[in-house]
């Protein structure tokens, strides 16, 4: 999986500042009744069914702590797990296992509930064209994770940040003073700073699709995002873009309504839930004795 924002650097980083966080000037837990010399062995218990995500993460972390420690993966990222699987197992210093258990079931029970939602909706729209996004709803400096864990799922990226995309929303067009304006300006700028970046601009309603064409005459849109609108409204703009750029579709998308959506032939639809309303998985790191 190559996805540019999981760099070495990225994680690592990452990694320790989480473990920072977490650890403070010491696991004292740990350290005042677990000797250094003690190996252990512990395994990851899978306590939900769903999806699993973040056990390349979990060996990284785990290395990152201590390179002696055996890692046995058992279950790959992207599966379908249920209660009672074993995902990977560990052999080594007691001490690291301890230390890093938190973190790494903080980052493997979120990202299985986000990829196991991602699945969830995914799978629902198979059968259209249609590919599920998420969004930059996401926790902060936690970001890395949930995209990760959506593509995971099966879902796909929409920008990482700010600066991967020009996505022109309903505030950005109402102080530019309107598309034609924002769009015509956005095409200065790039050119001005030597840019290449896709162009998305939002449309509110009909009459706001029709003005993006009409702009794109001239100056170049990669993709109209159809926001908040009915699914008769986005037939009808389906039909009236005919092709001609991308068309996403978003706001206010639910299980209820994602298939309907779907149907009226958008290419994308994008949805904030995958990484803000979704539910961990319930896992738990547990010795294994004898």
């Amino acid at each position: 999986m190559s996805l540019e924002y999981l760099s070495e650097l990225s994680l690592n980083s990452f990694i320790h500042l989480a473990l920072a966080e977490d650890v403070g000037d010491g696991d004292h837990s740990t350290d005042a009744c677990i000797g250094p010399e003690v190996q252990e062995r512990a395994q990851l218990l899978v306590k939900d069914n769903g999806i699993i995500a973040g056990v390349n993460m979990a060996e990284k972390i785990f290395f990152k702590l201590d390179p002696e420690l055996k890692f046995n993966r058992l279950i790959l990222d992207g599966k379908e797990v249920k209660e009672g699987d074993i995902a990977f197992t560990l052999e080594g210093s007691a001490r690291t296992i301890l230390k890093g258990e938190r973190l790494v079931l903080n980052c493997m029970q979120r990202m299985s509930g986000v990829a196991t939602y991602t699945r969830y909706l995914s799978d629902m729209i198979a059968h259209t064209k249609a590919k599920l996004l998420d969004t930059r709803k996401t926790t902060p400096n936690f970001r890395m994770m949930e995209k990760w864990a959506v593509v995971i799922g099966g879902g796909k990226n929409h920008r990482y940040n700010l600066s991967d995309m020009v996505m022109l929303k309903d505030n950005h067009i109402d102080y530019a003073g309107g598309i034609a304006k924002a769009v015509e300006d956005v095409h200065k700028y790039l050119k001005e700073k030597g840019l290449e970046r896709k162009i998305e601009v939002e449309a509110r309603d009909l009459d706001e699709v029709k003005q993006v064409l009409e702009v794109n005459k001239s100056f170049k849109v990669d993709r109209v995002m159809l926001d908040n609108m009915s699914v008769v409204d986005m037939t009808t703009a389906v039909g009236l873009v005919d092709g001609i750029m991308e068309i996403e579709a978003s706001g206010g998308i639910t299980e209820e309504t994602i298939v309907p959506i779907a149907e009226t032939g958008v290419d994308f639809i994008s949805v904030g839930a995958l990484t803000h309303t979704y539910k961990s998985l319930d896992l738990s790191l547990k010795a294994v004795n004898g």
